[in-house]
């Protein structure tokens, strides 16, 4: 050993121990930690929760107690339905990493559940609020239907029991009411895609006047679709108005909030139109019996009238006489107002000529006046010490006019010099 080495000055137990690096401590823990912990479950309340970019989730759990940092990668969130937020009691399943980079243990989370109610309801909370919040539910933008909906889109399964129930009903009770039907999914994972399409392809159509969505009962599980958001932003934005009509009276699903009108089974959206055609019957026989009424009223009205003319009428030629007499008063009367207004006319042209004469410059030369300009401007001459000696002046009199050259200008003795 050399002398100057520094385990010269150590003792045995000192040479003996093991030092570790960052690396290596950080390592060893990593090992034990995700050996230990794998393949738990973990229950707490979600708070810092950030969904970076990349789709990865990062968050912390926490309870009284403690703090645990959370990861929860794209591959495992993807297939989550509820929203994840601050507060959120959840249970989570996976295993215990250590991030090297900050020798910080953290949990994988492979599973996540809501605490004390299931995904698949907290899920539909959410997306309610949502909707709720933005408007669709509100009762102000839904339309009733038409008077009287002569043509019908019924978006449902073509196999189903909701649309032969349907038809059944519209035969039987309104058979002036065509029925076209858009066949589609009403349950599994392309079901709420296909709904929504089928309700815009309605709407693209633009011949039907009203649409009714609709199938038969069954779990919430069974009416999903008609829970998902593409079904529900489809029906508030349907400019047709919209008769949802899917499951029983126990289901009540988010596609009935937004639909223009609800009712609880398919068979009672048929009775609608039923009822519509029945009601404008109604109306239509009432309308003839008002229209009968008043047409014989009318008709008793002018017997009366043509009777009492009858009486009062003068022969022709006494109207026709009287009628004369009134030609000729009022053409007098018009012949005299016509020379009185002329008079009239003729004072006030004499009054205006005789008040222009009086302002004309020839009035005033005719009284030996006269008036004098320069050339070549042609001014009016109205100060003489506009006036230099040799200045070519106009002179007009009453009767022709004359020019003159100036030999001297005389200033006015009232002005004071300057």
């Amino acid at each position: 050993m050399e002398r100057n080495s520094p385990d010269l000055f150590l003792s045995e137990d000192q040479k003996s121990r093991h030092i570790y690096s960052v690396s290596e401590i950080t390592r060893d823990i990593q090992v034990i930690l995700e050996n230990t912990f794998h393949g738990l479950w973990v229950e707490g309340e979600v708070s810092n929760f950030k969904a970076h970019s990349s789709g990865h989730f990062y968050f912390s759990l926490k309870d009284k107690d403690a703090v645990l940092a959370a990861a929860m990668f794209s591959r495992a969130n993807k297939d989550i339905k509820f929203k994840i937020e601050d507060g959120l009691k959840a249970v989570c399943f996976g295993k215990i990493n250590v991030y090297s980079p900050r020798g910080q243990y953290q949990l994988i989370v492979e599973k996540m559940e809501p605490q004390g109610i299931g995904a698949q309801q907290l899920a539909l909370e959410q997306l309610k609020k949502k909707l709720a919040k933005e408007g669709l539910f509100d009762p102000g933008r839904k339309r009733p239907l038409t008077l009287m909906p002569f043509s019908v889109g019924i978006v449902t399964s073509g196999s189903g029991a909701a649309v032969r129930d349907i038809l059944q009903i519209l035969k039987r009770g309104a058979s002036c009411v065509d029925v076209i039907l858009r066949s589609v999914r009403v349950q599994g994972e392309s079901a709420a895609q296909e709904i929504a399409e089928g309700i815009n392809d309605f709407n693209k159509f633009k011949k039907v006047d009203a649409i009714i969505v609709s199938r038969g009962g069954g779990s919430i599980e069974d009416l999903w679709a008609f829970n998902e958001e593409a079904v529900v932003r489809a029906i508030a934005a349907s400019e047709i108005p919209v008769v949802s009509a899917v499951g029983h009276q126990i289901n009540l699903t988010l596609a009935d909030l937004a639909a223009d009108i609800f009712v609880e089974t398919p068979t009672a959206a048929a009775k609608i139109m039923v009822d519509k055609k029945n009601t404008l019957l109604a109306d239509i026989d009432s309308f003839k019996h008002e229209m009968e009424f008043s047409v014989q009223e009318l008709f008793a009205s002018l017997n009366n009238r043509l009777a009492t003319l009858r009486h009062s009428l003068k022969s022709p030629w006494d109207r026709l006489s009287e009628k004369a007499q009134l030609v000729d008063e009022l053409s007098a009367a018009l012949k005299n107002n016509m020379v009185n207004y002329l008079k009239l006319i003729k004072e006030r042209a004499s009054a205006y000529i005789q008040r222009l004469e009086a302002l004309s410059p020839l009035a005033v030369l005719s009284r030996g006046y006269s008036l004098s300009m320069l050339m070549p401007e042609t001014g009016i001459i109205k100060n003489a010490a506009r006036l230099k000696k040799g200045d070519k002046i106009k002179t007009v009199l009453e009767k022709g006019s004359f020019l003159s050259t100036v030999e001297e200008v005389i200033k006015d003795e009232r002005e004071t010099d300057i």
